[in-house]
């Protein structure tokens, strides 16, 4: 199920999966505890140079809302991938997957399920050789699935030649994607997964627009809109909540709802003392489920 290493070009991550690893792992080590979500992993994979925390994007004040926000959301996905595995999915979709450990960190859940991780080709074969290189190898149910995004690959012809079953319910995760995306290819997603099996659901964060976004974190977030520009992979689509749920509502799902930023802090940070907490009106979740 898995094409070996050989077979695909390798081709380091980009900078937006390896500052994510490194945000993850920048919050075990200068957060005080209790940690939204444990991932030091993602930091070994990324095998960064030993004095990566001086590097301008690693600035504990700066990064302080972003991480917030990018711990939420990972730790908001992966209660739900095991709130239905509890139930019964067994079946669990990342697209866009980068540096994504939780089959790593969270074998105990992950190995009952089918894990499909969806993401270009080179970064991935890059992936699997340092899961390989650190010991953790690629395991039957772990399906690393390469799609040529660019070259117009289908994913869900990939997703279904590595084992994908459409027939059975899955839970599908798109996160840090869709602001790369333009609605068109949005809409043609959530089209796609809204076809699932009844019982599937997807998470999918979505950004805001910026006129939107608390001050706070609005120098910040055009700071990353001119980096994605001047990278060649442009932030292409915001969305209001209402917005995003009629979205979802026009490509089939039987119920949409908007798990906002407020409601994160609410649920993973209430009560911290440092003011840890991802912003307000920056990058929100949709989640939707098929009938």
């Amino acid at each position: 199920m898995n094409a070996p290493t050989s077979d695909l070009p390798i081709a380091a991550p980009d900078g937006t999966a390896l500052r994510t690893a490194l945000w993850r792992a920048l919050h075990i080590q200068i957060d005080p505890p209790p940690h939204v979500l444990e991932d030091e992993i993602g930091l070994k994979l990324a095998g960064p140079e030993d004095d990566w925390r001086r590097r301008p994007d690693m600035d504990p004040q700066f990064t302080r809302p972003f991480r917030a926000s990018i711990l939420a959301r990972s730790r908001f996905i992966e209660d739900l991938v095991a709130q239905e595995a509890g139930r019964g999915v067994a079946q669990y979709v990342i697209l866009g997957a980068g540096l994504d450990t939780f089959a790593q960190r969270k074998p105990g859940i992950a190995s009952r399920l089918t894990l499909f991780e969806v993401d270009q080709p080179g970064p991935q074969a890059w992936k699997r050789q340092r899961l390989i290189e650190l010991g953790f190898g690629v395991p039957d149910w772990l399906r690393l699935v390469p799609v040529d995004f660019e070259a117009g690959d289908a994913w869900w012809h990939r997703l279904a030649a590595a084992g994908f079953d459409a027939g059975k319910p899955a839970v599908v995760a798109c996160s840090g994607v869709s602001m790369y995306l333009t609605k068109d290819a949005i809409m043609a997603m959530l089209r796609q997964v809204a076809a699932l099996a009844p019982g599937s659901t997807l998470a999918m964060t979505f950004l805001v627009p910026l006129e939107f976004a608390d001050p706070e974190v609005r120098p910040g977030l055009e700071l990353a809109v001119k980096g994605a520009r001047a990278s060649g992979t442009p932030f292409v689509s915001f969305f209001t909540p209402t917005e995003m749920l009629a979205f979802a509502g026009e490509a089939g799902f039987a119920e949409s709802r908007h798990v906002s930023a407020a409601m994160l802090a609410q649920r993973y940070f209430a009560g911290r003392a440092d003011g840890l907490r991802p912003p307000d009106n920056a990058e929100e979740l949709l989640v939707a489920t098929t009938g």
